[in-house]
């Protein structure tokens, strides 16, 4: 018998005020067998920081390879914006950068050495491609507070994350 996902819900209390934004965002993330709680946080930050209408997680979850993490559509479901989490190819970043107008990837690895790659392989406009790197000890301390019903108060000001859980505070 295979293993079923672990269905985790996020109450996140967003107030981004580089992005003059106030929400209260309300997920339920499957979690694949085979996701590590790193990808799952990451996942779920990157949804939180890019908050928009239209963006959604990719229909095959994270067992479909040919999908990126998100992708976010206009009202006629034309792809806007492609969202990759951990360490897409460049080869992917290829695909994604003719596919959407935006391209993001949020990583814990080295950003450099991703850009690196990006221009070695002769990326589609690589150069525009976004990265965010998010340190693997804040993905690891947030990890560890996971449950089945998490409740987060995400403040963004000046480029600066600060992620609050059960009282505990996650700067980034």
């Amino acid at each position: 018998m295979a293993l079923q996902a672990t269905i985790r819900r996020f109450e996140i209390n967003l107030a981004n005020v580089d992005k003059e934004l106030y929400e209260t965002i309300d997920l339920r993330v499957a979690q694949h067998p085979s996701e590590s709680e790193r990808y799952l946080v990451a996942r779920v930050l990157a949804r939180t920081l890019e908050h928009t209408e239209g963006l959604e997680f990719a229909k095959g979850g994270v067992s479909d390879d040919t999908e990126p993490a998100m992708v976010q559509r206009n009202l006629r479901g034309e792809l806007q914006a492609w969202f990759e989490v951990g360490s897409p190819t460049p080869d992917r970043l290829h695909k994604a950068t003719k596919a959407a107008k935006r391209v993001v990837v949020y990583t814990w690895k080295s950003a450099a050495a991703l850009r690196e790659a990006i221009v070695e392989r002769g990326v589609h406009k690589g150069d525009a491609i976004e990265i965010v790197e998010l340190a693997p000890e804040l993905l690891d301390g947030v990890a560890a507070t996971l449950d089945r019903n998490n409740k987060w108060d995400i403040s963004v000001t000046g480029g600066v994350i600060y992620l609050t859980i059960n009282d505990q505070l996650f700067t980034a």
